[in-house]
């Protein structure tokens, strides 16, 4: 699977109701690196992602760092700001160049999905295809979107990687499917629930000890996320 679409996948999951409300959004991740639940949890700028064999992602919308939590082995690692976006720039992932000027383009396709009624925008860049099923009256469509953009900021910013910003959207993407080539990655939002969530959630468990091996640029990469 290449790393193009590892990466558009990873922000395509984070792809989902009050602005001041903790969120929980379950997802149905089917595709070449994948199958499974996907759950992110935020709070404020903050985020938190859990997916079946891989790492607890948390994300720190005001430093931009990232930290894996590695379960097993009771270990973790944190990678900086500065490494994600020298990841990114080593793949040569501009924006600019990615995305070659493509934009959200209505298909006219509607389909309902889970009780929403959904319509299809396309979106093509050189390196990727992408087909956003969007529920225009999902209810507080527009703050959900909101908060999703929170704890991205910066490195994590979907419009670095070549993808739509969060506030592009005209309702919530209930579905998303990345297509690289012949590899295909589709995301399925199951339930999005106002629950409040634990602020323990985004920190280290004590006895977690740091990963003492070096951390390279690679590992940087965004593509390793669950995610976003």
């Amino acid at each position: 699977m290449s790393k193009y679409l590892s990466i558009s996948a990873a922000f395509a999951w984070l792809f989902v109701c009050s602005v001041q409300a903790d969120l929980t959004i379950v997802q149905r991740v089917e595709g070449t690196a994948q199958n499974g639940e996907v759950t992110v949890k935020i709070k404020g700028d903050k985020e938190r992602i859990e997916a079946p064999s891989q790492p607890t992602r948390i994300i720190d919308g005001k430093t931009g760092q990232m930290t894996d939590l590695m379960n097993d082995r009771k270990s973790y690692v944190r990678i900086s700001a500065a490494q994600i976006k020298a990841a990114a720039e080593s793949m040569n992932l501009n924006a600019d160049k990615n995305s070659g000027g493509s934009k959200l383009t209505p298909t006219g396709k509607k389909e309902t999905i889970n009780g929403y009624e959904t319509e299809e925008y396309s979106y093509a860049t050189p390196q990727f295809k992408a087909s956003f099923w969007v529920a225009p009256k999902y209810p507080g469509a527009a703050d959900i979107l909101k908060q999703m953009q929170a704890p991205i900021a910066g490195a994590w910013k979907p419009s670095n990687m070549g993808m739509p910003d969060y506030t592009d959207f005209k309702g919530l993407p209930m579905k998303t499917v990345i297509t690289v080539g012949a590899n295909e990655v589709v995301t399925t939002i199951v339930s999005v629930k106002q629950d409040s969530v634990s602020p323990s959630e985004f920190e280290i468990p004590k006895e977690y000890q740091p990963l003492k091996q070096p951390i390279q640029s690679s590992d940087a990469n965004p593509s390793s996320s669950p995610t976003p």
